[in-house]
């Protein structure tokens, strides 16, 4: 039996139908299909503001976001979304918070649903430290489909990571 690890918390049939679609070499194909494009936003400067243009559309009364980029270095095992973080400094006696937002790099060539999924989640903890029902819930208000994106994109990482596509360059979402 094939393991998903980017799918242990689903359901047996949502993982039994992946584990067919693998033994069929169809799932990038079920992916394609579902996610022909991959967004644009290809440059840190770009993130920011397509993150900030979410923000200031769903989240006006949220903290401002410091910095927002692509990192090379973040364990998508770990951290499959991105990485929301606050950097407290000391300035003049002040204690200051300086807000963050990482995506990993490989999502640079996903889909831009994805994007924008990876995106929501991270703004979504701006409000909401937990992912606790509120925190899904403001999820769903910015991107209804959220769940199911999570799932997609859950699968298009298990797809990535397929002995049949690690040489395959053209590896879109």
């Amino acid at each position: 039996m094939i393991p998903l690890k980017y799918l242990q918390a689903y359901p047996v049939r949502l993982q039994n139908h992946v584990r067919e679609l693998i033994a069929q070499e169809r799932l990038g194909e079920h992916l394609a299909a579902r996610y022909p494009s991959r967004h644009t936003v290809q440059g840190d400067k770009a993130l920011y503001a397509y993150t900030n243009a979410l923000k200031l559309q769903y989240l006006k009364h949220a903290p401002g976001i410091d910095k927002v980029l692509y990192d090379s270095k973040l364990d998508v095992v770990r951290h499959a979304l991105g990485l929301h973080t606050a950097i407290s400094r000391v300035q003049g006696g002040r204690l200051k918070a300086k807000k963050e937002i990482r995506v990993a790099s490989l999502f640079k060539a996903a889909a831009p649903e994805f994007l924008q999924m990876i995106v929501v989640h991270e703004l979504a903890h701006l409000k909401e430290i937990e992912h606790n029902k509120a925190f899904y819930q403001l999820c769903q208000y910015m991107q209804p489909d959220y769940h199911q994106l999570e799932f997609d994109l859950r699968v298009y990482l298990t797809w990535r990571e397929l002995p049949s596509t690690a040489t395959n360059e053209n590896k879109h979402g």
